[in-house]
């Protein structure tokens, strides 16, 4: 199972926490991941460009930024990811997929932004892949609208 916890979205028009607990369970579903825990987190634009600065350099709001805790093992550039089915650990407590941090103003579509750092907290990087991260997220949110 999936556990989500949401943090930050008490005045924002964001999506029903149920509905992020669906989108983040859809995705990992399809790269085979049974179990996991995920924080989302809605920040304002300067804290996501604070981090935006301190991870990756950039000195810019953007709109969403994934913080993989357990991790994935690395494929090769151009390859999708292959995970292994996660599985609870001996205590009971599923693995601490990571964190997803979103900056509302900056984001046209709050569910396209978690479907894309959940994508990202399993592995995948459109910025090495061949367009398979960005096609995986369009079939997923498709999915997600019917």
């Amino acid at each position: 199972m999936i556990e989500v916890e949401v943090f930050g979205a008490g005045a924002l028009p964001a999506p029903r926490t149920q509905e992020l607990e669906d989108l983040c369970a859809a995705v990992a579903a399809r790269l085979e991941v049974a179990d996991g825990h995920v924080a989302i987190e809605f920040v304002d634009a300067p804290r996501i460009a604070e981090l935006n600065l301190a991870h990756r350099g950039k000195s810019e709001p953007t709109d969403v930024l994934s913080f993989p805790i357990d991790g994935v093992a690395s494929s090769p550039a151009g390859e999708a990811p292959s995970p292994t089915p996660r599985s609870v650990s001996a205590g009971g407590v599923p693995s601490e997929l990571g964190d997803i941090v979103i900056c509302p103003e900056h984001t046209t579509d709050i569910r396209e932004a978690v479907v894309h750092g959940m994508l990202h907290l399993l592995g995948m990087d459109h910025e090495t892949d061949d367009g398979e991260m960005l096609a995986l997220q369009c079939e997923l949110l498709v999915s997600a609208r019917r």
